[in-house]
């Protein structure tokens, strides 16, 4: 239910930015052929965009809503991404047509020809442009859709081009100097700008981020909460659209649990994550932790101390002693700040093995998956 919710918020208010939009175009584009403005007229065709962004948006969304199957067991959510990433190409074709016929009209100039009733629809879409801008990316903020973000950030540049064409047509009305198209050239640079960035960001968001560190806290938290557990290491969380997530843990137990222990221990792990933050833990691993053992306790304090004089080792974790057949194994985890991270792993794992000569040392080399 929360998720059908979600698709109607997003469909109501891309139809809502299709109207608005289609109506903006209509006046623009009648108010800028009769004035042979080509700002206004470039203004017109910015709402078209805008109106098929929309339109994209809801398509989208209607396929991302679509439920798993064989082929595709964890989804569609990820078609967002794609329509965000084709708003963002839009947006940035907007941008570099606008511009060059910005430059066209540079070489080859038109006179204006500027009346009151069209300056103050021009005005009035302004004001209606940055409502609705505010107001669409403040919904798709709310319900985590790239799609309406990316929409409503058009739409407030949008308004920007809008309030320019005015300052150009003021200028002109008052010193007679046709400076649009010089403007409308600078706004084209500023449309294009940030359609890379949307479309940069969006790339990110498709090759696969880290986690959000909130969730990941959160989760930790969560984890944490249960008796029992001494640590809750490498949490992968794997985002299959907004708000669908779901991931794999690590968690330290005393070597005293048995497997009827673990079992109960990791099934309300399990439901306690998905009820508080709609994250499926796909796999809860197990890191035994020595207990019985003062011998054991204080070669890990030793190892300890031996890793974390490294500034970049962020956290060892999964420590364990096995005296018989003379092994020691553990995960580090290296900052993205090292600059060579194998070097520093290698480093640390010749300064174990002179501490510890007749050990077999199996360290794995972890990454922090919400490393800020």
């Amino acid at each position: 239910m929360r998720e059908t919710n979600r698709e109607k918020t997003i469909i109501r208010t891309s139809m809502i930015g299709i109207i608005t939009n289609i109506f903006l175009a209509v006046f623009k584009a009648v108010i800028g052929l009769a004035a042979h403005s080509i700002a206004i007229v470039l203004d017109a065709v910015n709402n078209i965009s805008d109106a098929a962004s929309s339109l994209i948006t809801i398509v989208g969304t209607k396929l991302a809503g679509k439920e798993p199957d064989k082929k595709h067991p964890f989804g569609y959510g990820r078609i967002e991404y794609l329509t965000a990433m084709i708003i963002a190409v839009i947006v940035l074709y907007a941008g570099i047509t606008s511009f060059t016929e910005s430059v066209r009209q540079i070489i080859h100039p038109q006179t204006p020809d500027y009346h009151t009733v069209s300056l103050v629809i021009v005005a009035v879409a302004v004001v209606v442009k940055i409502l609705l801008g505010r107001y669409v990316k403040g919904v798709g903020e709310k319900v985590r859709s790239n799609s309406l973000i990316n929409s409503g950030e058009d739409a407030t540049l949008d308004s920007v081009i809008s309030a320019s064409t005015l300052a150009a047509a003021g200028i002109y009305l008052v010193f007679h100097l046709p400076l649009e198209a010089w403007l409308g050239a600078v706004i084209s640079v500023v449309i294009i700008r940030s359609g890379i960035e949307m479309l940069r960001e969006t790339i990110s968001q498709l090759l696969g981020e880290r986690n959000d560190i909130e969730l990941s806290k959160a989760i930790h938290d969560t984890v944490m909460s249960f008796p029992g557990v001494q640590g809750a290491y490498d949490l992968v969380l794997n985002n299959y659209g907004p708000d669908t997530w779901n991931g794999s843990v690590h968690i330290g137990v005393p070597d005293t649990y048995h497997a009827d222990q673990l079992d109960q221990l990791i099934r309300e792990i399990t439901m306690k994550v998905y009820k508080e933050h709609q994250v499926i833990l796909t796999a809860v691993g197990v890191y035994s932790v020595n207990t019985k053992d003062e011998e054991i306790i204080q070669a890990k304090q030793k190892v300890e101390e031996i890793v974390f004089a490294h500034e970049h080792v962020r956290q060892m974790h999964g420590f364990y002693l096995l005296k018989e057949q003379k092994i020691i194994r553990f995960d580090l985890v290296v900052s993205f700040d090292e600059k060579d991270r194998k070097a520093l792993h290698q480093e640390v794992c010749k300064e174990l093995q002179a501490a510890f000569p007749d050990y077999e040392l199996q360290i794995a080399m972890d990454i922090d998956f919400a490393e800020e």
